[in-house]
């Protein structure tokens, strides 16, 4: 079966479900990231089979409050909780400040579902980042808070999205996916939308103009078929919408969660899995990213060459992740090039949409 998948992504024909499960059902791991490897060769391109893309970027998080309740998140706080925050718009543009004096060209901005910080407040804090800031780009936003934005004002989502690029928005992050299978997000997330109302609000989005990435959440309690739904379904609406630019692969932090101890965590033997499955399965997607936030910067390394080529960026000011145990926050650009360097590659400085900035040695 190996051999049948390799001559099918040499042959640039699509993967099947079955494959895929015969892939996460086996443990030559080395062979099943010579795939993933061959499978971003084969996607990039000779001239650029060798390029890993980073950017200079800054995480905005609003808001820690949330009236969502995921038993993964050890990000959220119900409004009078200890340590529960909402920056005022002057605090969170100093956030932002200190971003973009380090270099930042993109503020991603995420926070909890807070009815007291939703869309006149959110409207009002882009428009002050593009009057103080013209030329950052804004990714911002879930569907899952976009839905939520969408609700409190009892607009639909596509007039939530059109009030928020008005206010300055450029593109939207893939938060929000975790694992689409319901019966997983019943356990584990029932306060978010369904993963219909996720695609459904992206694709949205792509019709207006906006590029997305996705995301799917691992070691919440899903098994390998349920990733490989996932990842199916964005690959349907990819070839619907196009607007898909990266997908990320995550796994879940237990520190401080109500998961934590519950669940076996993902190991490294899985999250290299995900990488290069994914780089197989996502045909249609360009990028896959390794995010080392969240792999750490070691792991993140490995990945690339098991099929991604995005390290992501930065990543200053980053709370999310960090709130569940992970550990360095921030990178400096030569550290990172390094990372890049050593795995091989050669680093290429992005902006958001994957406009080229700079190609090291260049």
């Amino acid at each position: 079966m190996l051999s049948q998948i390799k001559q099918k992504i040499l042959t640039k024909q699509r993967i099947t479900f079955e494959e895929g499960l015969f892939l996460y059902n086996s443990n030559d791991l080395l062979t099943i990231g010579s795939l993933g490897k061959l499978a971003r060769e084969i996607k990039s391109g000779k001239e650029k089979s060798k390029w890993v893309y980073w950017n200079k970027n800054l995480h905005l998080n609003p808001t820690n409050v949330c009236i969502g309740r995921c038993n993964f998140c050890a990000f959220a706080k119900l409004p009078n909780d200890k340590g529960a925050y909402t920056y005022t718009i002057d605090e969170a543009l100093e956030h932002v400040r200190r971003g973009v004096n380090s270099g930042a060209g993109e503020v991603h901005i995420v926070g909890g579902l807070n009815p007291k910080a939703a869309l006149p407040y959110y409207t009002e804090l882009l428009k002050a980042i593009k009057q103080t800031f013209p030329s950052l780009h804004i990714k911002g936003f879930t569907a899952v808070e976009i839905d939520f934005f969408s609700k409190l004002k009892k607009i639909t989502p596509r007039e939530t999205l059109e009030l928020l690029i008005d206010a300055g928005l450029n593109s939207l992050p893939g938060g929000g996916a975790e694992i689409f299978s319901k019966s997983v997000r019943d356990t584990t997330c029932p306060d978010k939308i369904p993963a219909q109302t996720w695609l459904e609000i992206h694709n949205t989005a792509h019709k207006l103009g906006l590029k997305s990435n996705a995301t799917m959440l691992c070691g919440i309690g899903e098994k390998a078929e349920d990733r490989l739904d996932h990842m199916i379904r964005l690959r349907e609406q990819q070839d619907k919408s196009k607007g898909f630019q990266t997908f990320i692969p995550l796994h879940c932090h237990y520190e401080d969660t109500e998961i934590a101890g519950k669940i076996e965590p993902v190991t490294a033997f899985d999250s290299l899995k995900n990488i290069a499955i994914s780089r197989i399965i996502l045909d249609n997607f360009d990028h896959i990213k390794a995010y080392w936030i969240q792999l750490g910067t070691g792991l993140a390394q490995i990945g690339l060459n098991f099929g991604a080529d995005d390290l992501d960026g930065t990543i200053q000011e980053e709370s999310v992740t960090h709130a569940a145990g992970a550990g360095k926050k921030g990178l400096e650009k030569d550290f990172i090039q390094r990372l890049i360097e050593d795995a091989g590659y050669i680093p290429v400085e992005r902006d958001t949409v994957y406009n080229v900035l700079a190609v090291a040695g260049c």
